[in-house]
């Protein structure tokens, strides 16, 4: 294949983003025959399948996948350069994507992420949220550029990455006021038969959860295991029960959900990463977001004028 032909690319982009080729002949006023042959030809030349049938709906495979990721980049310029060329506002120079794993605090996410949109050359950021295994399979397949976790990526996982460590702080149990102050008292022994939300068992706070209350021998009563942590947060704040959180971002926790900390939980800690597929970052918006983390994210608790 010595040329790319990208009448073709597009053809597939649109078919892969429709999910079949009947709704992409109506979005390009063209016959089905036409974009079913021209899929074809595209798939020949690649020398690869790029779509399956998965029920009623066409899927990509996993060359598929790279190819349409390419596509997506390809015509995501294509569309900046017309609004540069148009003088119209909006018109970016760099595009980050973001995977981010679903179990990290949304309110931290936001304070890793933005840097990233005060770099001089504006920057698009678009975020992607799944399980990181999903978001490291995209990354090996330059889907994102780069996955914020709460865990570093491993061997098991294939192809080469690099875990950037961001840091690391303390935790802290949260509850609605009138929870926060009863327990407070002999915190953390007040904590037994405690209404508890927690996060759900495939997460490294969780883990981390499970081992400390057992050393100390405390048995909290789990109301509620909730993977997302900002609909655990709006649980909380109902009153429903306290909840764990990272003291890097107590000050935004208390503010927006009207919360109280009640006690720290000594010897846990939660550790975030950057995993990309570089180790040296030359994408100025990764910069930003790995140099301003260091500022902030540290072990402990915050500052007394954080509190």
């Amino acid at each position: 294949m010595d040329r790319l032909n990208y009448q073709h690319l597009f053809y597939f982009w649109n078919v892969a983003r429709e999910g079949s080729v009947t709704r992409a002949s109506e979005k390009l006023r063209l016959a089905q025959p036409t974009i079913s042959g021209q899929l074809a030809v595209f798939e020949d030349a690649i020398g690869a399948q790029l779509l399956r049938k998965e029920g009623r709906k066409l899927a990509l495979t996993e060359k598929g996948r790279t190819v349409y990721n390419y596509a997506d980049e390809i015509f995501a310029l294509g569309r900046e350069l017309t609004n540069t060329l148009k003088g119209r506002s909006g018109a970016l120079g760099h595009r980050l994507s973001v995977g981010v794993a679903d179990a990290l605090p949304k309110l931290l996410v936001y304070r890793l992420v933005e840097p990233s949109l005060r770099n001089p050359e504006d920057t698009q950021v678009v975020l992607h949220e799944d399980k990181v295994e999903r978001l490291l399979a995209e990354l090996s397949l330059h889907g994102v550029d780069i996955v914020l976790s709460d865990a570093p990526a491993t061997a098991s996982i294939g192809g080469r990455v690099y875990n950037h460590l961001l840091g690391e702080c303390g935790v802290a149990v949260f509850g609605a006021a009138h929870l926060a102050v009863k327990y407070m008292d002999d915190f953390p022994r007040s904590l037994e038969g405690a209404p508890l939300l927690f996060p759900t068992p495939a997460t490294a706070l969780r883990r981390s959860l499970d081992l400390w209350f057992e050393r100390l021998k405390i048995f909290p009563n789990i109301r509620a295991e909730i993977e997302d942590s900002a609909l655990m947060k709006t649980f909380a704040a109902a009153g429903v029960g306290l909840f764990v959180a990272p003291l890097a971002v107590r000050e935004e926790i208390e503010r927006q959900y009207g919360v109280l900390k009640v006690g720290c939980l000594d010897g846990v800690t939660e550790t975030f990463y950057a995993i990309t597929v570089r180790r040296k970052v030359d994408h100025p918006a990764i910069t930003a977001i790995l140099e301003n983390a260091k500022n902030w994210l540290v072990i402990g608790d915050p500052p007394a004028s954080a509190k």
